[in-house]
């Protein structure tokens, strides 16, 4: 079960935990992602997206 909100710094092909947990929120549907299915991220925006459909629709309305 998830439990603890990681903070994340997103870079270029991977991240770095600043501080531990054991996920993220999506910036765009508010979904929990687990750090071992975080795929998608912005690193300008330092945002995480639960899936390929959220980060298409943050890029779509940019």
């Amino acid at each position: 079960m998830l439990k603890k909100l990681a903070k994340i710094k997103y870079l270029p092909n991977n991240f770095e935990v600043i501080q531990d947990g054991d996920h993220v929120i999506c910036s765009i549907s508010g979904k929990k992602i687990p750090l071992e299915n975080l795929t998608y991220w912005n690193v300008e925006k330092q945002e995480a997206y639960f899936s390929y459909i959220e980060a298409s629709i943050k890029r779509e309305n940019n």
